[in-house]
């Protein structure tokens, strides 16, 4: 099946699952699923799965990715972040969407390929960040949109210090991979308001980077 129908079918597909956004899903569209899956599993870059991308870590399912991106509500006016670039096709689909993304990711390896790609594909509202996602993004806080791609055991706090007023989260919490809830915050006159989106199933989200990573920055690295 040529790329164009298998495109074509998953966006089917995701309407059927509840994806009603058309600005989502035609983000979706255009950005090219394939560019962001590694080479054994390119055959699969359509098909409504999770794929590995090394380090442990997963390109979510296309309707984990539009269920959180429709979540989140971003619009070419705002400015949102994201912690866990992995593969950056999350980030990508935000790009089309929103004013400007800022994405962590604590692998260099995966932040490099990300980049990459980025530029081939001419996404140039993404700025990257090689770090800790649980300490976000101070320096360019607050943000009206924060994205997490990995499962928190609590939310954390640094994090809703960096939501606008008026701004959103949409993260995965929970203390195992059986017990993970999709939640939505939105920072509502200081208070922080919470709606449950759903089950899922996420890789953790580990504070720190690698050791080995970390001894590369402290010998001069450019870990920001």
């Amino acid at each position: 099946m040529m790329v164009a129908s298998r495109k074509i079918r998953l966006i089917m597909e995701l309407r059927r699952g509840g994806i009603a956004d058309t600005d989502v899903l035609s983000a979706i569209e255009r950005i090219p699923r394939e560019a962001f899956t590694p080479d054994s599993f390119r055959h699969q870059a359509y098909e409504n799965v999770a794929i590995p991308i090394g380090q442990g870590q997963t390109l979510s399912q296309p309707q984990v990715v539009a269920l959180m991106t429709q979540a989140l509500g971003a619009s070419r006016r705002t400015k949102v972040l994201e912690i866990g670039t992995g593969s950056g096709y999350q980030a990508a689909v935000l790009s089309r969407l929103c004013r400007r993304v800022y994405t962590i990711e604590r692998f260099k390896d995966l932040l490099e390929t990300a980049e990459r790609r980025f530029l081939d594909l001419r996404l140039h509202n993404i700025t990257t960040r090689h770090g800790d996602g649980w300490k976000g993004w101070p320096e360019q806080a607050p943000f009206d949109r924060i994205m997490i791609t990995a499962a928190a055991a609590d939310v954390p706090a640094a994090l809703v210090d960096q939501l606008a007023e008026g701004g959103r989260m949409v993260l995965p919490v929970g203390r195992s991979s059986r017990d993970q809830a999709l939640l939505s915050l939105r920072r509502e006159g200081g208070e922080i308001v919470e709606e449950h989106l759903g089950d899922v199933r996420f890789v953790p989200l580990v504070e720190g980077v690698p050791e080995e990573e970390a001894y590369f920055a402290q010998r001069g690295g450019s870990l920001a």
